[in-house]
């Protein structure tokens, strides 16, 4: 029942926020409600969430643990950061509609070759003012474990843009990381499921850690910031691949 019942408040949500969204655009050029969309579902769902630290600045790359689906709520609703993702997200039906307007920045994965383009629209994209998160995990996890972080996507911030600047931020789900990791060989239905028929509040928190200091060697980057993640994560058991 419960289940169904944030399903239905989604819905409801979608049809309410979503007109309100594009009249804004179309009349002002711009709006705020891909944030607030994002921190109501994830409300809808049950998450509370505490924040540690200061809020993040304009042009910030940010490095983040992936745990669900639902850090894209989290991390979008309540910090306010626009995404880099795999190409695959914007083809999806209605997913892709709600990615797009949060300024998600895709990439394809299978252009491997093309890893000069991918760092210059990153920089690109980090002059917009709304923060850029990315998951250098490359996957989700069990939400116990934090997987290595691959260095790829890093080479835009490899030093920083001038004006940009490195942040990693911990999502950490506490002694619901269970509930919510998505491990791999999971299909996604039954994550969504798991989540949504969670009773009771999950109380979850996302902790903005201090900038990195800047650096032109991007695995060493990649490394600081797992570091300074897994550290900072209570449910994390044991981190591997330092």
């Amino acid at each position: 029942m419960i289940r169904w019942l944030r399903i239905a408040g989604l819905v409801i949500l979608f049809l309410t926020v979503a007109p309100i969204h594009i009249l804004s655009k179309w009349v002002v050029g711009h709006s705020a409600w891909p944030s607030r969309f994002l921190a109501a579902a994830a409300r809808i769902i049950g998450v509370k969430v505490r924040i540690e630290g200061g809020p993040l600045e304009p042009h910030t790359f940010v490095v983040a643990n992936h745990t669900s689906w639902l850090d894209i709520l989290i991390l979008g609703g309540f910090a306010g950061a626009a995404f880099v993702s795999k190409a695959e997200v914007q083809r999806t039906p209605l997913v892709g509609w709600l990615a797009d307007q949060n300024r998600t920045l895709y990439i394809d994965r299978a252009q491997r070759g093309d890893a000069h383009t991918q760092v210059r629209r990153i920089a690109e994209a980090l002059n917009q003012p709304q923060p850029l998160a990315v998951f250098p995990e490359g996957t989700t996890s069990d939400g116990r474990h934090l997987l290595p972080f691959r260095s790829a996507l890093l080479e835009a911030v490899a030093p920083p843009p001038a004006g940009a600047s490195v942040r990693p931020v911990a999502i950490d789900y506490g002694d619901h990381a269970d509930i919510v990791g998505w491990h791999s060989g999971e299909p996604g239905i039954d994550n969504v499921k798991r989540i949504l028929g969670h009773r009771g509040t999950m109380h979850v928190t996302l902790r903005l850690l201090h900038p990195l200091p800047p650096s032109a060697d991007r695995k060493g980057l990649a490394r600081h910031a797992r570091q300074v993640i897994a550290a900072a994560l209570s449910s994390v058991n044991e981190p591997t691949g330092l």
